[in-house]
């Protein structure tokens, strides 16, 4: 006697459902790609207090940095498809590292499962308080009348990409002055040195606040909700659009039932007000996706950077 397909079907979606239904069993280790410190650390860790308590276990924050980002991607790529082992995925390692990094030991798309997407936040284009340039347009007629002589500082490969592709849509070209990381290219135009930098929205409002910088505009497309005073670059520069973001992965195979339940979790904290005033104090929007649309993003993403990359001149290392 031949068993109805339906029936296998049904008899092998228990063993998943029992595991949806018992997880998580024990903490969860979310890995950190970057350094204690860094933006992706204080997201992580400001996501992980709100979710321990919805999912009832420790999510632990586990810092793996190096290789820009590569190192800590692959620890949770290798380890176990359960639900226990996870990471924060930027711009970095998720989307840029596809083209920048040669030889990369993942493929963002066919070996992680998406699980849920976190918050997004612009870019702040400063220049010195001193610079004659008060919005975006004025900045841009500066470089067009002195081709090549204004500078921008960048600590990272998405503010060079981003600064580059906002120069070839206005016509003008300006020198790039590489820095180590986005403190030290903000510090650079706090002393004058430098024309103008794209830099976290967070520490770029607060310098703007205290006099030491002028805040010109956003990188997103249309005006930021946490800085609703301050224009979008396209006012200036028509089109233009550049965001950060954040989501987190888990190995390829994680169950569906276990990426449903997370998912839902996340969506839920990122519903809380307090969940959206921490992110806020860090200059982060939150962005709740389900985990197709979340990987249909980053697929765009990809496409997207590394188009972006390949026009502004970035080879692979």
């Amino acid at each position: 006697m031949s068993i109805p397909r339906r029936a296998v079907l049904g008899a092998a979606a228990l063993p998943l459902a029992a595991a949806a239904q018992s997880w998580p069993d024990r903490p969860i280790r979310l890995i950190v790609a970057f350094p204690a410190g860094s933006v992706t650390d204080s997201l992580a860790r400001n996501i992980a207090e709100p979710l321990s308590r919805e999912l009832g276990q420790p999510v632990v924050v586990d810092n793996r940095p190096g290789g820009n980002g590569v190192v800590g991607t692959m620890a949770m790529k290798g380890a176990a498809p359960d639900g226990h082992t996870m990471a924060i995925m930027s711009v970095t390692n998720a989307a840029l590292n596809t083209y920048l990094v040669r030889n990369l030991g993942y493929d963002p798309l066919r070996d992680f499962t998406h699980m849920a997407f976190l918050a997004e936040a612009p870019y702040l284009l400063v220049v010195p308080p001193s610079s004659p340039a008060r919005s975006t347009a004025e900045l841009m007629e500066l470089a067009r009348r002195r081709p090549g002589e204004l500078t921008f500082s960048h600590g990272n490969a998405s503010a060079l990409i981003g600064t580059e592709q906002m120069s070839r849509m206005a016509g003008v070209r300006m020198l790039p002055v590489p820095v180590r990381g986005g403190p030290e290219a903000l510090t650079e135009v706090m002393a004058g040195r430098i024309d103008c930098t794209l830099t976290d929205l967070v520490a770029g409002l607060a310098q703007a606040r205290e006099g030491r910088v002028r805040a010109l505009g956003v990188t997103s497309r249309g005006r930021f909700p946490l800085a609703p005073d301050i224009p979008p670059v396209a006012e200036g520069v028509p089109g233009y659009e550049l965001i950060v973001w954040f989501g987190i992965a888990a190995p390829a195979g994680t169950p569906a039932p276990v990426v449903a339940r997370f998912n839902a979790a996340v969506a839920r904290v990122l519903g809380e007000e307090a969940t959206r005033e921490r992110l806020a104090r860090l200059g982060y929007a939150p962005r709740a996706m389900a985990p197709e649309e979340w990987r249909d993003f980053l697929q765009r993403q990809i496409t997207d950077l590394t188009r972006l990359a390949r026009e502004v001149g970035l080879e692979p290392s």
